[in-house]
Protein backbone atom coordinates (compact mmCIF):
# COMPACT_ATOMS: atom_id res chain seq x y z
CA UNK A 1 0.00 0.00 0.00
CA UNK A 2 1.22 3.58 -0.66
CA UNK A 3 1.12 6.30 1.57
CA UNK A 4 1.11 9.51 0.48
CA UNK A 5 2.20 12.32 2.68
CA UNK A 6 -1.30 13.80 3.65
CA UNK A 7 -1.95 10.49 4.70
CA UNK A 8 1.66 10.38 7.08
CA UNK A 9 1.32 13.80 8.55
CA UNK A 10 -2.74 13.14 9.57
CA UNK A 11 -0.79 9.75 11.05
CA UNK A 12 1.64 11.90 12.98
CA UNK A 13 -0.76 14.32 14.19
CA UNK A 14 -3.62 11.36 15.09
CA UNK A 15 -0.12 9.77 16.96
CA UNK A 16 0.39 13.13 18.72
CA UNK A 17 -3.07 13.56 19.62
CA UNK A 18 -3.28 9.93 21.35
CA UNK A 19 -0.91 10.91 23.83
CA UNK A 20 2.38 9.01 21.73
CA UNK A 21 5.91 10.80 21.78
CA UNK A 22 6.32 11.41 17.95
CA UNK A 23 9.36 12.85 15.51
CA UNK A 24 8.59 14.19 11.93
CA UNK A 25 11.74 13.42 9.47
CA UNK A 26 11.87 15.57 6.56
CA UNK A 27 14.17 15.07 3.49
CA UNK A 28 15.24 18.97 3.23
CA UNK A 29 17.92 18.81 0.58
CA UNK A 30 19.26 16.46 -1.95
CA UNK A 31 22.35 15.91 -4.76
CA UNK A 32 22.89 13.51 -6.98
CA UNK A 33 20.70 10.38 -6.77
CA UNK A 34 18.44 10.21 -4.38
CA UNK A 35 15.67 7.79 -3.61
CA UNK A 36 13.06 10.08 -2.05
CA UNK A 37 12.96 13.74 -3.55
CA UNK A 38 12.85 16.73 -0.73
CA UNK A 39 9.74 17.14 1.05
CA UNK A 40 9.19 13.45 1.76
CA UNK A 41 8.39 12.25 5.14
CA UNK A 42 8.91 9.74 7.87
CA UNK A 43 7.57 9.94 11.40
CA UNK A 44 8.42 7.90 14.12
CA UNK A 45 7.07 7.26 17.82
CA UNK A 46 8.59 6.53 21.21
CA UNK A 47 8.27 2.87 20.56
CA UNK A 48 10.30 3.04 17.22
CA UNK A 49 7.46 2.46 14.95
CA UNK A 50 7.60 4.87 11.89
CA UNK A 51 5.67 5.18 8.68
CA UNK A 52 6.70 7.19 5.53
CA UNK A 53 10.07 6.69 4.27
CA UNK A 54 12.59 9.05 3.92
CA UNK A 55 15.43 7.12 1.57
CA UNK A 56 15.23 3.01 2.79
CA UNK A 57 17.75 0.35 3.63
CA UNK A 58 20.13 1.33 6.27
CA UNK A 59 19.50 5.13 6.02
CA UNK A 60 15.93 4.74 7.71
CA UNK A 61 17.23 2.68 10.43
CA UNK A 62 19.73 5.52 11.40
CA UNK A 63 16.92 8.20 11.11
CA UNK A 64 14.81 5.90 13.28
CA UNK A 65 17.62 6.10 15.66
CA UNK A 66 18.45 9.31 15.76
CA UNK A 67 14.64 10.38 16.02
CA UNK A 68 14.17 8.53 19.21
CA UNK A 69 17.13 10.89 20.47
CA UNK A 70 15.54 13.88 19.12
CA UNK A 71 12.36 12.63 20.98
CA UNK A 72 13.89 11.86 24.17
CA UNK A 73 15.88 15.47 24.30
CA UNK A 74 13.36 17.41 22.53
CA UNK A 75 16.21 19.17 20.45
CA UNK A 76 15.71 18.81 16.29
CA UNK A 77 18.88 18.11 14.46
CA UNK A 78 19.60 17.98 10.71
CA UNK A 79 21.34 14.45 9.62
CA UNK A 80 23.51 14.03 6.03
CA UNK A 81 23.46 10.38 4.44
CA UNK A 82 25.82 10.40 1.29
CA UNK A 83 28.22 8.06 -1.20
CA UNK A 84 30.70 9.08 -3.25
CA UNK A 85 30.95 8.54 -6.71
CA UNK A 86 33.74 5.86 -6.64
CA UNK A 87 32.37 4.30 -3.83
CA UNK A 88 29.19 3.89 -5.57
CA UNK A 89 30.14 1.89 -8.51
CA UNK A 90 31.65 -0.51 -6.31
CA UNK A 91 28.76 -1.32 -5.02
CA UNK A 92 26.33 -1.48 -8.48
CA UNK A 93 25.19 1.81 -8.05
CA UNK A 94 25.74 4.27 -11.05
CA UNK A 95 26.18 7.41 -9.45
CA UNK A 96 26.15 8.76 -5.93
CA UNK A 97 25.00 11.16 -3.63
CA UNK A 98 24.16 13.12 -0.70
CA UNK A 99 20.75 14.26 1.97
CA UNK A 100 19.97 15.92 4.14
CA UNK A 101 16.91 15.17 7.02
CA UNK A 102 15.85 17.42 9.50
CA UNK A 103 14.27 15.80 12.31
CA UNK A 104 12.51 17.55 15.11
CA UNK A 105 10.07 16.55 17.56
CA UNK A 106 6.39 17.59 17.58
CA UNK A 107 4.91 18.53 20.52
Amino acid sequence: MHTNDDDILAAAEAWAKAGRAVAIATVIQTWGSAPRPVGSHLIIDGEGNFLGSVSGGCVEGAVVAEALDVIESGQPRTLTFGVADATAWRVGLSCGGKIAIYVEPIQ
